[in-house]
């Protein structure tokens, strides 16, 4: 069983991020890790992280250094 709460904490700090105007290089950054440490606590709600931010190459990057793509 997964942790689907990791949802929630991703999608506050991108949203944080976002919000705070941050660059596309500190959100990828960023996110990178942060999606390492939620895999690690074996999150497992990536894609619906992911699709509430396909829009955003830097947050897509993010989530493709892990292996985790949208498939439109």
């Amino acid at each position: 069983m997964g942790w689907g709460s990791g949802y929630r904490v991703f999608n506050n700090v991108a949203d944080g991020l976002i919000e705070a105007g941050a660059s596309d290089e500190v959100k990828e950054k960023t996110l990178t890790k942060l999606i390492a440490d939620l895999q690690a606590e074996d999150w497992d709600t990536e894609l619906d992280s992911l699709q509430s931010y396909r829009h955003d190459p830097a947050i897509v990057r993010a989530f493709a250094a892990h292996d985790i793509h949208w498939e439109d």
